[in-house]
């Protein structure tokens, strides 16, 4: 077992009954009409039709390494071991990393290389490996986590997604994540659909949360600090939005659980194409951050990241 992280992750049960292998299977051939995720473009990914996401048959890396800008819970004391996949199935106006979401920065990886990638970032003390836009690559993180499975890995998965996350692709990913951590960024379909690309996107965030949750449950943190499994949500606070806060987290807090670990991001700045939209035209002010902060605590969450 890995000295930095003393629990057993979920999915080494599944690898040793084969289980795995079969879901990875499974996932890998739903890319031939692939709905891997929300977007459900049907596109055939085997032959390297792409859809929303730009992306085929193979993921696309931008980078990896050992992370220290995560929650505190992620990081502990040898860094989070984070993977970025390249491409988006969301096409966020105002995203800070466009280069990688929108313009797909980064090289395509075997499911051979991915596996390395996650076995050097346990081999380099990392508390877990850290799936950032892992939604429109579900087949392939899949496919290589059979192989690093087979190699020694037992890191617990961090699930890092903008939360637009088909139900189906989730049920194949239950015992197998360990941490999930999606983004819910509007709480109105219509802004969702005007300001990333996604249709429905409050219906699909809310349902894949809860499905989220019913997987894993309330985040459980070790007595270093660091946790282990359950589900950690961010939400990040939009200017002029401030309604949006306060819808959502109110359905965490009343719909999902009200000890759920909330990260009420306050970092938002006009990046990519956000000076297009007069509301978004601007940081956000601090005092919009605290406001933020006090509807959630109004709302019922006490679990509130620092």
């Amino acid at each position: 077992m890995n000295a930095n992280n003393p629990f057993t992750p979920g999915y080494l049960d599944l690898h040793r009954t084969g289980e795995l292998k079969r879901r990875a299977e499974e996932a890998v051939s739903r890319l031939s009409h692939c709905a891997v995720c929300a977007q459900v473009c049907k596109v055939n990914r085997l032959e390297e039709e792409t859809g929303v996401c730009r992306t085929g048959r193979l993921a696309i890396v931008s980078s990896y390494g050992q992370h220290y800008g995560e929650e505190s819970v992620l990081v502990g004391t040898g860094g989070s071991g984070t993977i970025f996949f390249a491409n988006c199935n969301l096409a966020c106006v105002f995203c800070q990393n466009y280069d990688i979401s929108a313009w797909g920065a980064g090289q395509e990886v075997t499911s051979r290389q991915l596996a390395e990638m996650m076995l050097n970032l346990q081999a380099r003390g990392c508390h877990n490996i850290n799936l950032v836009s892992p939604s429109h690559v579900v087949p392939q993180i899949l496919e290589a986590l059979v192989l690093a499975a087979d190699d020694g890995l037992e890191l617990p998965l961090v699930y890092n997604t903008g939360g637009y996350d088909a139900l189906p692709t989730l049920e194949l990913l239950e015992g197998i994540v360990d941490i999930y951590m999606p983004d819910f960024k509007f709480a109105d379909d219509e802004i969702g659909e005007q300001l990333a690309g996604a249709a429905r996107y409050s219906t699909v965030a809310k349902a894949a949360i809860q499905k989220m949750h019913h997987q894993v449950g309330d985040l459980v943190i070790d007595n270093t600090g660091v946790a282990h499994r359950g589900l950690m949500l961010r939400h990040l606070v939009m200017p002029n939005r401030l309604e949006d806060t306060r819808k959502i987290t109110e359905f965490i807090a009343t719909e999902v659980s009200p000890d759920t670990y909330v990260n009420v991001m306050g970092q938002y700045r006009p990046a990519h194409l956000a000076r297009r939209y007069p509301e978004l035209a601007r940081p956000l002010k601090r005092s919009e951050h605290h406001t933020a902060m006090d509807i959630a605590r109004e709302a019922g969450l006490h679990r509130l990241a620092r």
